[in-house]
């Protein structure tokens, strides 16, 4: 592991949360209280997680320590986070808001990993869908493209990370797809907001 490209771990991570921020506050008006719990939460989740993760790889690049249960607890929490956020913009698109309070219970966290990787991909799916379906309805085409190219970064990066990752070229590899990827999620998220998301009416 080394330090370049554990800083560098950093950057989906803060892509990922200006995007996360500008999302919650541009769709507030269109959510209700419990799709938009849903969402916050798991947007909330996902970033803390990445946080999580970046900071183990810090730590073990710099020799203070191997903080395993940052790493440990990256899988459970981002695939719990996809998972909420994706079922608050399900929610969003096809339940009319009513101001009627959703409850989901978070899987409970154990070793096995094919609920993860089933929450994962269903969030991711919920998410990124959703958002095309909404750039599509602002008929802007283009962002629709982004977030398709985007979701498809996601995919190859869930892909990726069931390769051999102590390989340094397959982690440059992944820490770049990842970038790409959520490089064009926070292009995507800003282009609908310069495009009035804050003011949509579904």
């Amino acid at each position: 592991m080394s330090l370049p490209m554990a800083i560098v771990d950093f950057i989906p991570v803060i892509l990922f949360l200006m995007a996360a921020m500008t999302l919650l506050h541009d769709l507030y008006h269109l959510m209700s209280k419990g799709a938009f719990a849903l969402l916050s939460a798991g947007l909330i989740i996902i970033s803390v997680a990445g946080f999580f993760k970046a900071t183990w790889k810090l730590l073990y690049a710099l020799n203070i320590c191997d903080f395993a249960a940052l790493n440990s607890a990256f899988f459970p929490m981002q695939s719990t986070g996809f998972l909420l956020s994706g079922l608050g913009m399900i929610a969003l698109m096809f339940f009319r808001q009513k101001n009627t309070a959703y409850v989901a219970a978070a899987p409970a966290v154990f070793k096995g990993t094919m609920i993860f990787v089933t929450c994962t991909v269903l969030g991711t799916l919920g998410i990124w869908v959703s958002l095309a379906a909404i750039a599509k309805k602002m008929k802007k085409n283009n962002v629709m493209v982004i977030f398709i190219v985007s979701f498809v970064c996601m995919l190859a990066m869930g892909y990726l990370s069931s390769k051999d990752f102590s390989s340094p070229l397959m982690n440059w590899i992944g820490e770049g797809v990842n970038v790409a990827g959520l490089s064009l999620f926070l292009i995507g998220v800003r282009s609908l907001h310069d495009s009035g998301l804050e003011t949509l009416t579904l």
